[in-house]
């Protein structure tokens, strides 16, 4: 398992589009991630629904949970996403 923690930038935060983008993202891995916002709430990293529930805005702080035989690949190309604003300007 490895984790890794991230500041969503993006204006909008994680709304439907970098929510949708995320997933597809997280499911070419076989990895299992998770991704825990500040308050401690925990989503399952493949379902946008999930994600959705979070409520996460610019500024937030998450923690991504990968485990799995593609754990390391499947936080790096996350983290890249989101530090990317989701190609958001």
């Amino acid at each position: 398992m490895v984790t890794k923690e991230i500041i969503i930038r993006n204006e909008q935060g994680f709304h439907v589009r970098p929510a949708q983008l995320f997933v597809d993202k997280a499911n070419e891995f076989r990895s299992d991630l998770k991704v825990r916002s500040e308050s401690g709430e925990e989503a399952d990293g493949k379902s946008m629904l999930d994600l959705m529930t979070l409520g996460l805005e610019k500024g937030a702080r998450i923690v991504l949970e990968a485990s799995g035989e593609d754990e390391q690949e499947c936080l790096q190309a996350l983290a890249e996403l989101i530090e990317s604003k989701f190609g958001e300007a």
